[in-house]
């Protein structure tokens, strides 16, 4: 089996913060501050700060990132920064679990296209939530296929976008859009 060497193309890697969640320079604002491409799934919580209650932005997960740069740029940065890590894909000898760009590019633009995204984890989603298979056709989301999003008590129709093994997004979507597929 030939490696291919691919330290110097740009990649999405998923990478993990071991700081804690109230930490003041988290990974995601240290690598901010750097200008490199990252996405971190957030979400809306309420945090007491200085004894009153704020509505924040925090990550649905405290210890998962997604950073698009090369390894041979990103390796040094995880070096100096011990709570900054790769996941590794298991079976393997330190090589980095990646998402390929258009998959990422594709959850990112669904995420981002609704005001309050909906973050399950892999072992969330149960046989019972996946609807019907839709097709998208007009709006942002336009051209997008995926299964409706099923839960109980919900007016709001979800389109599910997942990234496979690691996250799923539910994102609203206005009824006149959908076609059953």
């Amino acid at each position: 089996m030939k490696t291919i060497n691919t330290e110097g193309q740009t990649q999405w890697f998923v990478m993990r913060d071991l700081k804690r969640s109230n930490a003041k320079l988290p990974a995601y604002k240290m690598l901010m501050e750097e200008k490199i491409e990252l996405f971190v799934p957030m979400k809306w919580q309420l945090v007491i700060r200085a004894g009153k209650r704020v509505r924040m932005e925090v990550p649905f997960m405290q210890d998962l990132l997604f950073v698009r740069d090369t390894r041979l740029h990103l390796t040094p940065i995880v070096d100096r920064t011990l709570t900054l890590q790769y996941r590794w894909l298991k079976g393997t000898y330190r090589e980095p679990m990646v998402v390929p760009d258009k998959e990422m590019e594709r959850f990112i633009f669904a995420a981002r296209s609704s005001s309050e995204p909906k973050y399950y984890l892999p072992e969330e989603i149960t046989p019972e939530m996946y609807g019907r298979k839709i097709l998208i056709v007009g709006g942002q989301l336009d051209g997008y296929e995926g299964y409706l999003l099923t839960t109980r008590g919900s007016k709001v129709k979800r389109l599910l976008v997942e990234l496979q093994g690691f996250l799923a997004v539910g994102v609203e979507v206005n009824p006149e859009y959908i076609q059953l597929i």
